[in-house]
């Protein structure tokens, strides 16, 4: 079953195709085709100065991937909660979890109009299963709450998924504390997937990068240290093997060499 906030073309008339735009360079990164010319030429010049950039992206999404999957089959969570949605690409929340357990159930949250205007593509399901997309901010925590237990079960565990979106606020505090009142209200045994691009002395090129994106595009983006990041998990138990580079966190290919560090940090963790 699938469900939409709001009609999509609404969503349409919103959309700005003059200015560079995070989720269509990110799209665009991924080899997607959801993109402007505007988008391919900020994409290109960040990757002129970050030639790694493309990398991460991959990271971050493969780290989806295996972390929905480690939950989905490994832990038995049902229920995801995936804020922060961004356009849909290969191995969606939802396709990876139902492809494990068919009657999972998936929230998508995000605000942004281009990736509502496909919500098509994402509102997918199993018959057992159960897909639903709102249309609200990161910050309108007590209206995704409230929206999100029309789908989901808060008495039961929940996977909280944060991919790449707190670094949009800016504030310290904020982020810090969004993330715990979304956790606070999640039951004993959820769990916290999240990511964010990190700030680090050995990697100058990646703040050359960040610093053109907010002179250029939308929305502006924040970065942390690694340090800054294990901070979102205080008072859960972090997995194994904690916060760490997206392609370091439990690699399908167990090789001896692990693979080059990414800017992309990220981590599980369960609420005790």
């Amino acid at each position: 079953m699938t469900e939409i906030s709001v009609a999509s073309f609404e969503a349409r008339k919103r959309i700005r195709t003059d200015q560079p735009h995070t989720a269509r360079i990110w799209n665009y990164w991924l080899g997607g085709k959801d993109n402007y010319e505007v988008d391919q030429v900020a994409g290109d010049q960040i990757r002129k100065l970050h030639p790694g950039i493309g990398d991460y992206a991959l990271a971050d999404r493969q780290f989806l991937g295996r972390a929905v999957g480690y939950l989905a089959g490994e832990c038995g969570i049902r229920q995801f909660l995936d804020i922060g949605t961004g356009l849909p690409t290969a191995d969606n929340t939802h396709e990876v979890a139902q492809r494990i357990a068919p009657e999972s159930a998936v929230v998508y949250v995000d605000n942004d109009p281009i990736v509502l205007a496909h919500a098509e593509a994402l509102l997918t399901s199993t018959p057992e299963g159960r897909t639903t997309y709102l249309d609200e901010d990161l910050r309108n925590i007590d209206t995704i709450l409230e929206q999100a237990a029309r789908t989901l079960d808060f008495s039961e565990p929940v996977a909280l998924v944060l991919l790449g979106v707190v670094i949009f606020v800016e504030d310290d505090e904020e982020a810090y504390g969004t993330v715990r009142r979304l956790m606070d209200a999640l039951p004993s045994g959820s769990h916290l997937v999240l990511s964010h691009t990190i700030t680090r002395p050995d990697m100058p090129d990646v703040d050359a990068a960040v610093a053109f994106w907010n002179e250029n595009g939308t929305p502006k983006l924040t970065q942390r240290t690694p340090e800054g990041v294990t901070r979102f998990f205080d008072g859960l138990e972090l997995l194994e093997p904690g916060v760490v580079s997206c392609n370091r966190w439990r690699p399908d290919d167990d090789s001896a060499e692990p693979p080059a560090e990414v800017a992309m940090f990220g981590g599980v963790a369960r609420k005790p």
